[in-house]
C-alpha cells in the first residue's frame, strides 16, 4: 500500500507516524515517572495519562483516515492533533525547565518539534495548493 501512495501521502503518513511515536514516548514517560514531575496535579493517573494520549491519536488517526480517502478535513483533524501535540508545553506552566530533567525536558521537546514539522508540512502544502489553483 506505501509504495501505491501519492509521495504527499507518504511524507504525511511518515510526518503522522513520527509525532504519534513521540507522542507515546513523552506520555509513556510523563505515566511512568508521574510523581516525579513537578506540581502535576494530583487527580492525574498513568490511566489518565493513557486515555489521554489514546484520544488525541484517535483524532489524528481519523485524520488521517479520512485524508487518504481524499477527504480534506482529515487535514484539518491532522492539524488539531499537531496543535495537541503542543501541549507538553505545559508542564512549563506548572514548573520551569530547570525543574524538569533531561528525560522529562527530551520527550517534552521531542513531541513539540514533531507537533511544528507536522503543522509546517501543513501550511506549507495548503499554500501549495493554493498557489497552484
Amino acid at each position: 500500500m506505501f509504495s501505491t501512495m501519492s509521495s504527499t501521502n507518504r511524507a504525511l503518513l511518515s510526518l503522522v507516524l513520527a509525532h504519534a511515536a513521540a507522542s507515546l514516548v513523552h506520555f509513556a514517560h510523563n505515566a511512568a515517572y508521574l510523581a516525579d514531575y513537578p506540581n502535576m496535579p494530583a487527580w492525574l493517573s498513568p490511566a489518565g495519562i493513557y486515555g489521554a494520549w489514546l484520544a488525541e491519536a484517535a483524532i489524528g488517526a481519523l485524520g488521517l483516515l479520512l485524508r487518504l480517502r481524499g477527504r480534506s478535513v482529515g487535514l484539518l483533524l491532522i492539524a488539531i492533533y499537531a496543535v495537541l501535540g503542543l501541549g507538553g508545553l505545559d508542564h512549563y506552566t506548572l514548573a520551569p525547565v530547570s525543574a524538569h530533567s533531561f528525560a522529562m525536558n527530551v520527550t517534552i521537546w521531542l513531541e513539540t518539534m514533531t507537533a511544528i514539522v507536522l503543522l509546517g508540512w501543513i501550511g506549507a502544502t495548503l499554500l501549495a495548493r493554493r498557489k497552484a489553483a
